[in-house]
């Protein structure tokens, strides 16, 4: 286990951060590897490696030396946010350096040429076509153009998953006081009961009033994942729309919309796509588009099919909406389906490492057809939050407290730029806690 950060170590990397910026780290924003001032922000805007047949531990070192997160420091939250790559952050410098040295209307045009190109890429990515893309500013405004923008009223039910986000899932019950539809929650059995569990719990909970079913498609409290291809089937077949929150799945999950057929899927670029933040998507169906009012109407809409309604925000920022795109090509450079396996490896390692670990209480099922990539847990005697704390403080490592009477403890979640190091690291500070105590 590498020799702890601690507090005073800590202070020493912000001020390592801040010369490095004073230095000219904005040049290793650059798009060019020959504008940045050291060999590691050279490497880190070289092109990607092309993936071997089999990754290797050394491939994924060089995918986190894309990253400008120190060695010292794990990020291990990636349900919450992740670091962007250096790729995205020169994106994200050179055009809004463009903008702010010239704002004109007629050079402005680019950036919205430059939106539409990461709709095309969204599409791509989600396997469906540009004008069923509507580019949100995360997860929330996204779940929210959905339950304020459908026409429900008295006599209308709205199915939510108890464990929704508080915009998949306070929203709704907001929306209907005011509007008058009913909303009932089809409850979270702990530990993860199976997917045909909750496809039997939805299916019983339906009824001829029930126009939407709304759940997330894996849970950020402890990693549930949710059979999303077999509930939107139920639901069309039950003449019901769904709605999928994918923030827990979107960029980390080969999400294919098309076989999966929900009528509306939600996601943020903050989290485990790794792109600017304030970007986000909305997927409308496209047979359903009648369906969705929008319940914003300003300027700078988008070019195509839905967007055209439903994406007149006003004034927007391009820059970080082109990054989102330069977020998506760098993930498809990598590969979708190798991102997945190797996330769902690293959670695979970390949930059998804590299980070793006396007084642990894991809360995330260890199957991978219930889980995908958060792995929660219950620290023994210990509280959460001076656990949390100690991680970070003294060995570099960062995670999420979960509060509350629910499944309380912490939360881990690696993505594809941690190492099996990192991995190891973060169970062996546990267990070492654990043991002595903090």
């Amino acid at each position: 286990m590498p020799r702890p950060v601690g507090a005073r170590g800590r202070r020493m990397t912000r001020r390592h951060f801040t010369r490095w910026l004073v230095a000219g780290g904005t040049a290793a924003l650059l798009p060019t590897p020959a504008r940045a001032t050291t060999a590691a922000h050279r490497r880190a805007l070289e092109p990607l490696p092309a993936p071997p047949a089999q990754a290797t531990e050394r491939f994924w070192e060089e995918i986190r030396a894309r990253f400008l997160v120190p060695r010292e420091l794990a990020p291990l939250n990636a349900a919450n946010l992740c670091p962007s790559p250096a790729p995205v952050l020169a994106s994200l410098y050179e055009h809004t350096r463009d903008v702010d040295r010239d704002p004109s209307p007629q050079n402005r045009v680019k950036l919205r040429e430059g939106k539409e190109t990461t709709r095309r890429l969204l599409a791509e990515y989600l396997r469906v076509t540009p004008e069923e893309i509507v580019i949100t500013r995360n997860t929330s405004e996204a779940n929210n153009l959905v339950s304020s923008g459908l026409d429900l009223g008295p006599g209308d039910e709205v199915i939510i998953f108890s464990d929704n986000h508080p915009s998949n899932h306070a929203a709704w019950r907001q929306k209907a006081a005011r509007f008058g539809f009913s909303v009932s929650a089809v409850e979270q059995v702990q530990p993860h009961p199976g997917p045909d569990y909750y496809v039997e719990a939805f299916r019983r909970a339906m009824t001829s009033r029930t126009r939407l079913i709304a759940f997330t498609h894996v849970t950020n409290s402890v990693g549930d994942s949710f059979p999303v291809a077999e509930l939107c089937r139920l639901a069309r077949a039950r003449g019901a729309l769904s709605l999928v929150d994918g923030a827990q799945s979107f960029g980390v999950l080969e999400v294919d919309l098309g076989r999966l057929g929900p009528d509306f899927f939600t996601g943020s670029a903050h989290k485990w796509p790794c792109g600017p933040r304030e970007c986000g998507v909305l997927y409308v169906r496209g047979e359903v588009h009648d369906r969705l009012a929008p319940s914003v109407v300003s300027l700078y809409p988008g070019a195509v099919g839905i967007s055209r309604d439903m994406e007149g925000l006003g004034q927007r920022d391009e820059p970080a909406i082109i990054g989102f795109g330069e977020a998506l090509r760098f993930q498809t450079g990598i590969g979708l389906s190798r991102i997945e396996a190797r996330v769902r490896e690293l959670a695979q390692a970390l949930m059998q490492a804590l299980a070793g670990i006396a007084g642990i209480e894991l809360w995330t099922h260890p199957d991978p057809e219930r889980s995908a990539a958060v792995v929660s847990l219950r620290p023994g005697a210990l509280d959460p939050r001076t656990l949390a704390a100690a991680l970070y403080e003294n060995d570099g490592i960062i995670c999420a407290v979960r509060r509350g009477e629910d499944r309380p403890g912490i939360r881990f979640s690696p993505h594809f730029y941690n190492l099996h190091e990192e991995i190891a690291r973060a169970a062996e500070a546990v267990r070492t806690y654990i043991t002595r105590g903090l």
